[in-house]
């Protein structure tokens, strides 16, 4: 893309990498609606070790790879941020300090399956700027309610959101309507990076 309006800057989940469905049905629909996309793998990913870092180190390297991204490829676009499962919790805590514009979750793990009580909605909550949650219809992680900046769209499976094509439909018409709330100057298209 040689005029993007904004970036989207995708991570995975904790036990996959960036070529889940739902990751790629996100990064086409991004890319129709003129942003330019970057999917990221977290170093204990690149490392192929297979468990995730603490959510200290997750949430550093993240907010690292942002500002790399921020000061180098995608320099002067607007920035939103995002991934599926836990890659969504980490763009939520770090969406003040990435200076994120909006925040895209796919399959937001609202609570440990047949654990309620163990909610995360107060990292969804902490999130001031426009959030899109796209969820599984019947995903065991349960689904986070709508809020004042904060859009809900329940689709078709369960946590693993097995249809790129679906998730596509449901994230285009908001990432359009972010992209076009911004005015960021054209850089080269971006399609996968490992930091």
């Amino acid at each position: 893309m040689d005029s993007p309006r904004a970036a989207l800057v995708l991570g995975h989940g904790a036990g996959g990498g960036i070529e889940s469905p739902d990751l790629l049905g996100a990064t086409k629909a991004a890319r129709s609606g003129g942003l330019t996309v970057a999917l990221v793998e977290q170093p204990y990913r690149v490392a192929e070790r297979r468990s995730p870092a603490p959510a200290s180190e997750l949430d550093a390297a993240w907010t690292a790879i942002i500002s790399l991204l921020r000061e180098g490829p995608l320099s002067g676009l607007p920035m939103l941020t995002g991934g599926r499962s836990l890659g969504a919790r980490v763009a939520c805590r770090t969406a003040a300090e990435t200076r994120s514009v909006a925040i895209l979750c796919l399959a937001f793990p609202l609570h440990p399956p047949g654990r309620p009580e163990k909610s995360r909605l107060a990292e969804l909550d902490a999130v001031k700027i426009p959030t899109l949650v796209v969820q599984g219809e019947s995903d065991p992680f349960g689904r986070p309610p709508e809020g004042p900046n904060r859009a809900v769209i329940p689709i078709p499976g369960t946590h693993s959101l097995g249809s790129s094509t679906a998730v596509a439909a449901a994230v285009s018409d908001w990432l359009a309507t972010i992209a076009s709330r911004s005015s960021g100057r054209p850089r080269p298209g971006l399609g996968h990076t490992t930091l």
